[in-house]
């Protein structure tokens, strides 16, 4: 992928706050049009990447890149629409009055009324913004991202302290603003909200994208299944060498084994003698992630290093073990 091809382009960035680093050598490309999750828990670097992206910090190491430019020159030359965490409501002005005046600041914005219908809130127009509830001025402040038609829009957290009607709303006026070619990164610990509006999914850990790939990719990173039984007394000792297992946990007298292979698990199981209260389910993305970001070895065949192309890849990083940090 080129410059020219490139929405956005991370390369070794590292930034440090003290003895923390925030952002650990994080390697990833975005291209034009994709719509790409940062997937994290709170305190993972999701937000410190994020302010990187933007200009709004520097990295200690490495380059950010957004079209191939600086991060503050395409911000400048408006080809950027942010939604950040933190955000104040203008006293005294309408949400018409507002988006108005964003979007005079931008080269080529969209028209204020296609603006308040894509994030839903043309009945809002009117209504002063101080006046609004949560998750009507959470609609404003999207509507005031693409209020500049920006070629990419950075979304940190946007569904944070909203309830789920509000949540539906607002993914629905995204997907209307991603469909019509344009990219965007959002960062959530939401994983339903990852899996169903995102093409990648970027999951970062401790400063590090520790995996990059679609959904399913992901729950199969995890192992394609997980094998539950009760141990009934016995040790779980040599479970963990049965044929496809990649790990396995022991919960209140259960085994769960997470697995590439499901049948041939159950089958070398069965003939260790009996078994009792078995269950074999499809790995979950919470299965996944917890896998991806617990710091717990696996086998050698982890995203990243199996070269497998239906596998997420790491980014060049290697996912596992984890440098301490954030």
């Amino acid at each position: 992928m080129t410059a020219t091809e490139t929405a956005v382009a991370f390369t070794g960035a590292v930034k440090t706050f003290g003895a923390v680093r925030a952002v650990d050598g994080i390697d990833t490309e975005i291209a034009p049009g994709e719509t790409v999750a940062l997937l994290g828990r709170n305190g993972a670097g999701k937000s410190t990447t994020i302010s990187l992206l933007l200009g709004l910090i520097e990295p200690d190491a490495g380059t950010v890149r957004l079209f191939g430019a600086p991060p503050r020159r395409s911000v400048t030359a408006g080809r950027v629409g942010a939604m950040l965490q933190e955000a104040r409501a203008v006293p005294r002005v309408t949400v018409r009055e507002l988006v108005t005046f964003v979007a005079g600041r931008y080269p080529a914005p969209l028209p204020v009324a296609e603006a308040l219908e894509l994030a839903g809130i043309t009945e809002l127009a009117g209504r002063r913004v101080d006046r609004l509830s949560g998750g009507q001025t959470q609609r404003v402040r999207f509507a005031v991202a693409l209020a500049g038609n920006p070629a990419l829009i950075v979304l940190d957290e946007p569904t944070a302290a909203l309830d789920v009607e509000a949540r539906h709303a607002f993914w629905a006026s995204m997907r209307g603003y991603a469909r019509r070619g344009h990219t965007v990164l959002f960062s959530t610990h939401h994983l339903e909200e990852a899996d169903a509006f995102a093409d990648r999914i970027l999951v970062v850990d401790r400063g590090r994208i520790v995996a990059d790939g679609t959904g399913e990719q992901l729950r199969r990173s995890a192992g394609g299944s997980l094998v539950a039984l009760d141990l009934a007394g016995r040790t779980p000792e040599g479970l963990e060498l049965l044929p496809g297992v990649r790990s396995v946990e022991v919960r209140g007298g259960r085994a769960r084994l997470r697995t590439d292979d499901s049948d041939a698990t159950v089958i070398a199981l069965a003939g260790l003698g009996a078994i009792r209260g078995l269950e074999v389910a499809p790995a979950s993305l919470d299965d996944a992630f917890l896998a991806l970001t617990s710091g717990k070895s696996h086998r050698s065949d982890e995203p990243g290093r199996s070269g497998r192309s239906d596998e997420p890849s790491a980014s060049r990083q290697t996912p596992s073990p984890l440098p301490e940090a954030v």
